[in-house]
């Protein structure tokens, strides 16, 4: 699945195993001055807990001079930032990148047209990481 289904979501699959997408993920975000804030392990924390899940990782990020304005702009937006990519393989071994679509948030927010741009740049760290 490539496009957002009606929860907002899109998915689409990477030609990695989730660490080395996780690895290029985080060199994109480095190349591109964003802000990485945490990286969720929630196949490790599962494990920890002694249960088992495909490999899952969610990453947290953003730049305050790019989602500042948009959450200015729509308060609301505060509870869909920073920007996040889950990545996760599936049960057949197939690893995917999503995230939440950024007409999705648009439309959810009610975020101007100008400011779209702000959050579109998680399509491109995506694509990037997944490639």
């Amino acid at each position: 699945m490539t496009s957002a289904s009606d929860n907002g979501i899109v998915s689409k699959p990477s030609n990695h195993s989730v660490d080395e997408t996780v690895e290029k993920l985080k060199g994109v975000l480095q190349a591109k001055g964003v802000t990485l804030f945490a990286i969720v392990d929630h196949s490790g924390e599962a494990e920890k807990a002694g249960l088992k899940m495909p490999p899952t990782k969610l990453l947290i990020f953003g730049n305050p001079k790019g989602g500042t304005p948009v959450m200015l702009a729509s308060p609301s937006m505060a509870i869909d930032l920073p920007l996040k990519v889950l990545i996760a393989e599936d049960t057949n071994g197939k690893v995917w990148v999503s995230y939440h679509s950024p007409a999705y948030l648009k439309q959810r927010h009610n975020l101007p047209d100008d400011l779209l741009q702000n959050i579109a740049v998680v399509e491109m760290f995506a694509a990037k990481a997944a490639e």
